[in-house]
């Protein structure tokens, strides 16, 4: 008889010569590792599977790599892991545990000091917290290598934890892990990874290679927070020349640069970036763009999500022609007006210009709750004429080149230079904030009485009201009766690195 007593295992593996032996091999090794005696163990394998309950261990390293990260990668990891975390531990608990009746170990050869305080009560098979530290690992280390070996020892070690002190059986704990293995990939398989997607690198430009920075002018906005990222700038590049100013006097500084540099480069947001777009098309000269700003899409969508991404392709030469969305007139009556993402009219201009008019007092996000909630009220949709018939609608929307579903919503492009407008349509009527949900939910080129999409290449809007406003890229204007909006096709050159980070 081995040094601990257990409760009928044949119950779970029993019936075929394999499952006996299989069920042999499972106490066999529990009995080694409640025998054995393992140096500092004692005292932190316990605290460690008491803080895995829950998944709060987890939700605590979700927190610290979005916050340590500081950039979109981090961000997704974070997110994946949580969310391959949440679908194994509903698995886990809604089919595994209910499926096998496992008893628990007999835990009287296992030492004191081992033992958790608080028994666990539910069945043994499999074990959830095994699931949970795979999953969380696995979904990290799909979307950051670096990360995912920074976290994989620890989802070991709180795998181990658990039959260290008692609670599971090692098939209990390999079973739990696969369980979770597989929800990662699952939760891959709904919202693909970063390096899954086809990366925007067509059609090729030829731009100058320009180590160490030489020829090139940086311009970073410092209302962006873009402080850190201009002495990394620096530092990456010290033969650039980096230029730090405030919003007023970024349009200023592009145009002093452009005659002078061989590359321009732009330090900041969305809005930042659509300035020094429309000035680099303009002179002919090469983009050098450095996420810098609270959104940074068209930099992401570029495959461009740090500063070293942009360093890479500059060192090497590396770029590719993109679209610009363009809508005539332009803002304050210039001929053309330009998107690298989006531009739209209805409920999305007057929020945005709401959260801008409340963020200075109340911050950011606040003001965005509170625009949300002003506006969504509904009470007047927008009247405008298009494909010559006049409609009520909450929304139009024309995204610079077609956005794909990234799990239940669009999100990404694959293409920056199809030379085509990703139009969308929310129609006017009762409950817009619900109409704006289903449209979301409806997906990308999708036709309801809700909602409808199409790919364009050019659309003409009229019958405008006076005061009704427009926004592009998040920058907000009073828009003309009459709107043209069309493609600039491949109109800019921008470096991009030709194999992105992991």
């Amino acid at each position: 008889m081995s040094p601990v007593e257990h409760d009928a295992p044949s119950t779970f593996l029993s019936g075929t010569r394999a499952g006996e032996l299989l069920s042999a091999w499972d106490r066999a090794v529990f009995d080694r590792v409640a025998t054995r005696h393992w140096p500092g163990a004692d005292h932190v394998l316990p605290r460690l599977s008491r803080s895995a309950n829950h998944g709060l261990l987890w939700f605590g390293a979700a927190v610290g790599i979005a916050a340590l990260g500081r950039g979109a990668r981090s961000r997704r990891a974070a997110a994946r892991g949580v969310a391959s975390l949440a679908l194994a531990s509903a698995t886990i608990n809604t089919l595994g545990k209910r499926s096998v009746r496992r008893a628990r170990p007999v835990i009287d050869a296992v030492p004191m000091v081992r033992r958790l305080k608080r028994q666990p009560f539910t069945t043994s098979f499999p074990s959830g917290h095994a699931a949970s530290a795979a999953a969380f690992a696995t979904g990290v280390a799909l979307e950051s290598r670096g990360w995912g070996a920074a976290v994989a020892p620890v989802a070991a070690a709180v795998a181990l934890s658990r039959v260290y002190t008692g609670v599971h059986y090692p098939g209990d704990v390999l079973v739990g892990a696969a369980f979770g293995v597989g929800a990662a990939y699952a939760v891959r398989g709904i919202v693909p990874t970063r390096d899954q997607l086809p990366a925007p690198g067509r059609p090729h430009a030829d731009a100058p290679a320009l180590p160490g920075g030489e020829g090139l002018v940086v311009i970073a906005n410092l209302a962006s927070g873009s402080s850190d990222n201009a002495a990394l700038v620096r530092d990456a590049l010290p033969l650039a020349e980096v230029v730090e100013c405030e919003p007023g006097a970024v349009e200023e500084e592009l145009e002093k640069a452009v005659g002078h540099c061989r590359a321009l480069g732009i330090l900041g947001g969305d809005g930042t970036v659509n300035r020094a777009a429309v000035i680099a098309a303009r002179e002919g000269v090469p983009l050098a763009v450095f996420p810098g700003g609270t959104l940074n899409h068209f930099a992401y969508d570029l495959g461009v999500e740090t500063v070293h991404d942009t360093c890479r392709a500059l060192a090497q030469g590396d770029a590719v022609r993109v679209d610009l969305g363009r809508f005539t007139p332009g803002p304050d009556g210039a001929e053309h007006g330009y998107f690298l993402n989006t531009f739209s009219l209805g409920v999305y201009p007057e929020l945005v210009r709401m959260r801008e008019h409340w963020s200075p007092r109340i911050g950011g996000w606040p003001a965005g709750v509170l625009a949300a909630a002003r506006v969504l009220r509904g009470e007047h949709p927008l009247e405008a004429r298009f494909k010559g018939e006049r409609h009520a609608l909450w929304l139009l929307f024309a995204g610079n080149c077609l956005y794909q579903r990234m799990g239940p919503t669009p999100g990404r492009r694959y293409d920056l230079a199809d030379g085509l407008l990703d139009v969308r349509v929310v129609h006017g009527g009762r409950l817009p904030s619900l109409r704006l949900l289903l449209a979301a939910l409806a997906g990308p080129l999708s036709r309801s009485p809700v909602h409808a999409a199409e790919k364009m290449r050019r659309l003409r809007v009229g019958g405008l009201k006076p005061g009704t406003h427009l926004a592009f890229d998040g920058e907000v204007a009073e828009a003309p009766g009459e709107l043209f909006i069309d493609k600039d096709v491949e109109a800019l050159t921008v470096y991009r690195p030709q194999v992105i980070g992991v």
